[in-house]
């Protein structure tokens, strides 16, 4: 268990460092608005949804009725469906199959398609470590965030810079491992078509559904292309 944990540890070391300064970032937002490090624990324990979490303080701050919170979440976290849909047989295997749907951040989904489990190593133990862990690197940080905003000043300017700088770590680290990089072309591609069409509010979902069907269209040749290398 001692190994796992710090096998665990190594993977997610680059979401720790993106999701403790998010998280800060979140937590400091929360406080100014006036609630307290509680807050921002049961939000990151509960909802834990990442970008609306940031909403949700504005949400909280204007007073936004539920019904249009929950829609806005589920339009929000739409792209986490098709996330979900590769992992759906594995998850289903594992005792803590509710949890594991829950936790599927963007950051985690990366980290566990990339997994590579050590020989002698339960891979359903990494795997729910890895959701784990991360999780509480996002609690760690918002509550930090919010205690820390209470006693100190503080410049938020670029710190949401992270996110961005968490993506593009994960991104190269999974373009150096995989055999093929046409997925990951297939991706940008798609995001960029899309992003000059739609916007940067509104070109996640589409181009998730043209990299999910350009994907399942070329599933033969990559299948193929995969195990040849």
């Amino acid at each position: 268990m001692k190994q796992t944990m710090k096998y665990v540890f190594y993977k997610t070391i680059p979401v720790l460092l993106g999701y403790l300064f998010l998280g800060f970032a979140f937590g400091l937002l929360l406080q100014e608005a006036g609630y307290s490090f509680w807050w921002a624990f049961l939000s990151s324990a509960i909802v834990y949804a990442g970008s609306i979490q940031f909403v949700l303080v504005d949400f909280l701050s204007g007073g936004t009725s539920l019904p249009v919170i929950a829609v806005m979440t589920l339009l929000i976290n739409s792209r986490h469906a098709f996330y979900g849909l590769s992992f759906v047989e594995k998850f289903r295997k594992m005792k803590t199959y509710p949890y594991m749907v829950f936790s599927l951040t963007d950051e985690t989904y990366s980290l566990l398609c990339s997994l590579k489990t050590p020989e002698g190593m339960d891979e359903k133990k990494v795997m729910f470590l890895i959701s784990l862990f991360d999780q509480l690197y996002w609690i760690a940080g918002s509550v930090l965030g919010a205690v820390l905003g209470q006693m100190l000043p503080f410049d938020m300017t670029g710190i949401d810079f992270a996110m961005t700088a968490l993506f593009i770590t994960i991104f190269v680290d999974q373009w150096r491992e995989a055999r093929s990089h046409l997925p990951a072309v297939i991706g940008l591609c798609s995001s960029v078509v899309c992003l000059l069409i739609f916007g940067g509010s509104n070109f996640i979902l589409p181009s998730l559904i043209i990299t999910v069907g350009l994907l399942m269209a070329l599933r033969g040749r990559l299948e193929g292309k995969v195990a040849n290398v």
